[in-house]
């Protein structure tokens, strides 16, 4: 008989994300941010496509895996610009190359960077990490369940609920209420 233990997934700071980001390859470093942004799997990400990338309207859009919602998020001016820095090989964004062979590489680059930085933790960051970190953003940001549940293309409310932890990411999002009113008299009780 086996008795499954549950314990807490790891769920890094974001200035430490954002060593990672700084502190790895061109390649890397902007597959880290995509994932940080969007929420995506990394498989996800793996398939987006040039095609996938709007310009004009800064959004991203994928295909979704594990029997999910297929998504398209905003995505800031800074990750666009290291998305369209990246060579144009073939159609996809990322070259759809080897995926293993990236995963290794990116182990590398944590590892040494962790040394480096003095910061333990920083080796504990796996792709899937960053999904935990937007789920938990988005909802320390907006207290809204349900567009969690949105950005992350789930299709059961309990898959959302695994990936959002009620731990601070930031002191200054523990200071402010997000609500959204449906008519007048709701806006002005929220006022």
């Amino acid at each position: 008989y086996y008795e499954n233990k549950k314990s807490l997934p790891f769920v890094p700071l974001e200035k430490e994300v954002d060593a990672l980001v700084a502190g790895c390859s061109k390649k890397v470093g902007t597959c880290l941010l995509a994932l940080k942004e969007t929420g995506f799997r990394i498989g996800e990400l793996w398939q987006c496509k040039w095609t996938d990338l709007d310009e004009e309207n800064f959004t991203l859009k994928c295909v979704a895996e594990k029997h999910g919602n297929p998504r398209q998020t905003k995505i800031s001016s800074r990750l666009m610009s290291r998305l369209l820095m990246l060579p144009k090989t073939n159609q996809y964004i990322f070259g759809n190359t080897n995926l293993g062979a990236f995963r290794w590489k990116y182990d590398r680059q944590k590892h040494a960077l962790s040394i480096k930085e003095a910061n333990p933790r920083l080796k504990q960051v796996r792709f899937h990490s960053l999904r935990h970190f937007k789920a938990t953003k988005e909802y320390a940001l907006t207290r809204n369940i349900l567009h969690v549940k949105e950005v992350l293309g789930h299709r059961n409310i309990n898959s959302t609920l695994v990936y959002t932890h009620l731990v601070p990411i930031d002191d200054e999002a523990e200071s402010y209420h997000h609500a959204t009113a449906k008519d007048a008299k709701e806006a002005g009780e929220l006022i």
